[in-house]
């Protein structure tokens, strides 16, 4: 079901899907909620999804604040609109930053945390400097075109020789994005805090997913951060880069269930 919430003006939309245990899954950069879609399918019977569209992505409107803070503040009004007081939260990529600044600030509102391709370090000065360079593409040659040159490399060498068609029909889902969009989210990544004491001291279970062939959170990076919550459920999907959820959406399924099932 769509729904919308107007927060501070400005429209934002989410979804929700099924019944039973409430879970928030969170989009990353240049995608929005429909990445989710292959998730819902499998968890909906099972599962109340909710699903937002991050400001600046689907149909959401951009907010004054496109900090990680700042959009992490829309999470709250949309789970007390649905009546629920805490629940596990998971972000993929840059939706894992958004539910770390959430985290640090409403601990209270989790009872499991899950990032899916993401991390609690900071952005590396070569990773500004690449996301610096993105922006200067992205004011040139504007938002779509950087998202067809940018998007491949987030997908398994494998998998793009397999499935060239899916790659290229998912590339043309992403042709509603601002330019605006697309560089204030890199500015904010590359701001964002290191967030590693979320990890240490949240009182509730983390889900790391990683991918073996990540080039945008590599895999050693991932694991570095493994060992640091008091209860981890780690996964290394063999086959994927940075998407998961797509490339190995099977096995992102049984673990996604496991994990909202036992926590």
């Amino acid at each position: 079901m769509t729904k919308e919430l107007l927060y501070q003006d400005k429209k934002i939309i989410y979804y929700t899907y099924g019944k039973g245990k409430p879970v928030v899954l969170i989009h990353g950069f240049g995608e929005y909620s429909r990445v989710w879609h292959n998730q819902v399918e499998y968890l909906k019977n099972k599962f109340f999804l909710i699903i937002p569209d991050l400001p600046g992505s689907g149909q959401s409107d951009l907010v004054e604040d496109m900090s990680m803070e700042g959009m992490a503040e829309i999470i709250q009004p949309i789970m007390h609109k649905e009546s629920i007081e805490s629940c596990i939260i998971i972000g993929h990529s840059m939706g894992g930053y958004v539910t770390l600044a959430l985290a640090e600030k409403y601990p209270q509102l989790f009872t499991g945390l899950g990032l899916f391709h993401s991390s609690a370090f900071p952005d590396t000065e070569e990773k500004r400097l690449v996301r610096q360079k993105g922006i200067e593409f992205i004011n040139k040659h504007e938002a779509f075109e950087f998202l067809k040159t940018s998007t491949p490399n987030l997908f398994s060498q494998q998998f793009k020789d397999k499935n060239p068609f899916f790659v290229g029909e998912y590339i043309d889902t992403l042709n509603n994005f601002s330019s605006l969009a697309l560089v204030k989210y890199y500015e904010s990544m590359m701001q964002r805090p290191e967030r590693i004491n979320v990890l240490k001291s949240i009182n509730v279970a983390v889900l790391m997913v990683m991918g073996k062939y990540d080039n945008a959170v590599p895999l050693n990076d991932g694991l570095k951060q493994c060992h640091l919550p008091e209860r981890s459920y780690i996964h290394i999907l063999r086959q994927s880069g940075h998407m998961g959820m797509l490339e190995e959406s099977a096995t992102a399924n049984r673990i996604l269930e496991f994990f909202l099932t036992e926590n």
